[in-house]
């Protein structure tokens, strides 16, 4: 027989019993907006919280249980939002309080919590704070690392740290001292020792859960806490260090007890808010000291999503994330893409190959015990978007170049007004740097049409995303923009080029540095490009989603959207792909509709215990995997040919048609079964 799915009609009302509870976030599946890319009310072509407001239907049927918001905080967008300048408002890009008030309401009326980030390493430049220091406003600058420089006449940074998006991790102003940020010099780092900075992100917190959300993902949650006397490291390429070795300004002792004390705030709190970790730590026990049970609640595993289309890496993570976090009581969490990294369907080789991997890694990710994070779109099978031509282009790094001091600004009576963004032509920098000279080879992805699940090829002759790196600047030098902020080797999941992201050797997340060649004039002050920095083509990820339609916008919003889409994916929307049993959006629908129903899959049980989840490997053959859950086993073929042995059930749902008789099966090539006996 040839089987895809049974889920239909199977799922109660509600999840399991622990996403029924208090524990709701044990065995959650959370649903990421990108809110620019996600849906547009208002025709200027970018998302917004009133056009994700509309579309929270989707979610409901898609079956997810939460929806994790990126900033739409008051912010200059120097990082996609990630440098806030106003933690109480929204930006009017994106809305006004009222709509994230009747977004979260909506949100609660279908059944779906609402997660937040929140940015507390760094502000924006343009935060009234950062402005009084620049002003020299008595104390203003306390709440920052600022610093003397080194050198007789200061005019060496104070230590040998590097930005995280490249060059020097600290700039100088018009009065000699240096300050510090780990990411763009426009997001300056504060000094959590500050007891202001404590009581403000108190009040931040507050805020947002008398709002009404339900919790908050806590960007670069490792960071706020640097080493006594900020020690050189004594070593360059320091972004290739993150996650693998002790570093002073990463997962210091420290921030723990930040996060304990916003645990008790969040438990003051009725209906079980909850705080997500966005942490880099040098192994999984010490990223497991995040998520004690007088911390928070999750933490993301950032290993399954770099992880290669490999059995034994795979079982690897899986057995280690797991250990990690039951010895702590908590769960584990898994995450495939977000809106730093490329696309799984391309980093698992794009076209059929790719897509089918896919397909099957979700099937796996949705399986395992803990909770699952989806990136919107990739319930589409959506692939990255590698062909944007450069004027198109709105990730910060792919313009990043060097800026002078910076002056200090005369008092203002509204220091909360922003300054012009990406793109005006009023900002410095903007629209330059960017001809086809500055672009790498980056060979067209086409989308997968779920038909015929043509796609272009991408193998090892095409590369998902390119990017140049170049010189670096001197002391002193300031690059004009950045990416999103988070730590490499995966800022928020940026995958550095040293890391393979799933697709084994033939092919990277991202491509390796480009040596500028060729004599020509000198760059451009403003243009010249970082060393080390990312490679600034993140946008083929954040490419706004097809919703409706034969053509562009897919019913995103009434004209165009920031970020062209391709024409190809009029066979990927919303529309096209429901009630089609062969699709990718109803293999996720299926999937989560089961993972409610069967009461072998979810949530660990809580508290210390040897096998809290009742998860067994069984024997396999090669490149296969096989685990047991209580009343439930999954198969996952790896090989690229198909693999008979003995059924271990009744099979329920397949990534591919699966034929069996009962007594054995064959698995198809590059696919997930789920089974019930």
């Amino acid at each position: 027989m040839t089987h895809e799915s049974t889920a239909v009609g199977l799922a109660s009302a509600y999840s399991n019993a622990t996403t029924a509870s208090g524990d709701w976030w044990r065995d959650a599946v959370i649903y990421q907006v990108y809110v620019r890319s996600f849906a547009d009310s208002d025709g200027d072509g970018i998302g917004d919280l009133r056009g994700v407001r509309s579309r929270l239907p989707h979610l409901a049927r898609l079956g997810v249980d939460a929806v994790w918001l990126t900033p739409f905080y008051v912010s200059p967008q120097a990082d996609g939002g990630y440098d806030v300048a106003d933690y109480r408002a929204v930006d009017p890009l994106f809305g006004d309080l009222a709509d994230a008030d009747e977004l979260v309401r909506a949100a609660h009326g279908l059944g779906l919590r609402v997660i937040v980030d929140v940015v507390p390493n760094h502000t924006s430049e343009q935060h009234p704070w950062f402005r009084a220091a620049l002003a020299g406003e008595p104390g203003a600058r306390e709440r920052y690392l600022f610093r003397r420089g080194r050198g007789a006449d200061g005019s060496l940074p104070p230590n040998d740290w590097e930005s995280i998006f490249g060059g020097p991790a600290w700039t100088r102003v018009a009065d000699g001292e240096w300050y510090l940020h780990l990411f763009a010099p426009e997001q300056p780092d504060l000094d959590w020792t500050h007891p202001e900075v404590t009581a403000e992100f108190d009040s931040v917190l507050r805020f947002w859960l008398d709002l009404g959300v339900d919790g908050f993902r806590i960007d670069v949650a490792h960071g706020m806490v640097k080493a006594d006397g900020l020690p050189d490291i004594g070593r360059g390429a320091q972004a290739t260090l993150i996650g693998t070795e002790p570093l002073p300004f990463f997962d210091q002792d420290g921030v723990h007890e930040i996060h304990r004390s916003w645990r008790r705030l969040l438990d003051s709190y009725a209906g079980a808010r909850i705080g997500v970790a966005e942490a880099w730590a040098p192994s999984s026990e010490r990223l497991a000291l995040y998520v004690r049970p007088d911390e928070l609640h999750q933490a993301f595993n950032f290993r399954f999503l770099t992880c290669p289309w490999d059995p034994g890496a795979m079982r690897t993570v899986i057995d280690e994330s797991l250990s990690a976090t039951t010895a702590v009581g908590a769960p584990t969490t898994w995450v495939l893409s977000n809106h730093d990294v490329v696309r799984h369907v391309t980093r698992y080789g794009g076209g059929p190959r790719g897509l089918a991997r896919a397909r099957a890694a979700a099937m796996l990710m949705l399986s395992l015990p803990g909770s699952a994070y989806l990136y919107q779109g990739e319930e589409l099978g959506l692939p990255e978007v590698s062909d944007l031509p450069p004027d198109s282009r709105q990730d910060p790094a792919f313009r990043r170049g060097r800026r002078q001091q910076i002056p200090a600004p005369a008092p203002t009576p509204h220091p909360t007004v922003i300054a012009p963004r990406d793109g005006d032509p009023t900002r410095p920098g903007a629209g330059t740097g960017n001809g086809p000279e500055a672009q790498v080879c980056c060979g067209p992805q086409a989308g997968a049409d779920i038909g015929t699940q043509a796609q272009a090829a991408t193998g090892p002759e095409a590369r998902a995303c390119c990017g140049p790196q170049a010189g670096g600047p001197g002391a002193g030098t300031r690059p004009q923009a950045a990416t999103d902020c988070g730590p490499a080797p995966e800022a928020q999941g940026q995958i550095r080029p040293e890391a393979e992201a799933g697709i084994g050797p033939e092919a990277r997340a991202c491509c390796g540095p480009q040596a500028e060649t060729g004599a020509g004039p000198a760059p451009d002050p403003l243009t010249a490009p970082e060393a080390d920095g990312q490679d600034g083509l993140r946008d083929g990820c954040r490419v706004p989603i097809p919703w409706a339609g034969a053509e562009p916008p897919y019913g995103f919003g009434p004209v165009g959207s920031w970020l062209p889409q391709p024409p190809e994916w009029a066979g990927l929307s919303v529309a096209a792909q429901t009630g089609d049993p062969h699709s990718t959006l109803e293999l996720y629908r299926a999937a989560l509709e089961l993972r409610r129903a069967m009461p072998g899959l979810g949530a660990p049980g809580a508290g210390p215990s040897p096998d809290p989840s009742g998860m067994r490997w069984l024997p396999s053959p090669d490149g296969v995997l096989l685990f047991t859950r209580p009343g439930f086993a999954c198969t996952l073929n790896t090989r690229p040919e198909p693999v008979e042995l003995p059924a271990p059930g009744r099979p329920v749902l397949s990534s591919a048609p699966v034929e069996t008789d009962g007594r054995t099966v064959r698995l198809p090539p590059d696919s997930c079964t789920w089974w019930a006996f």
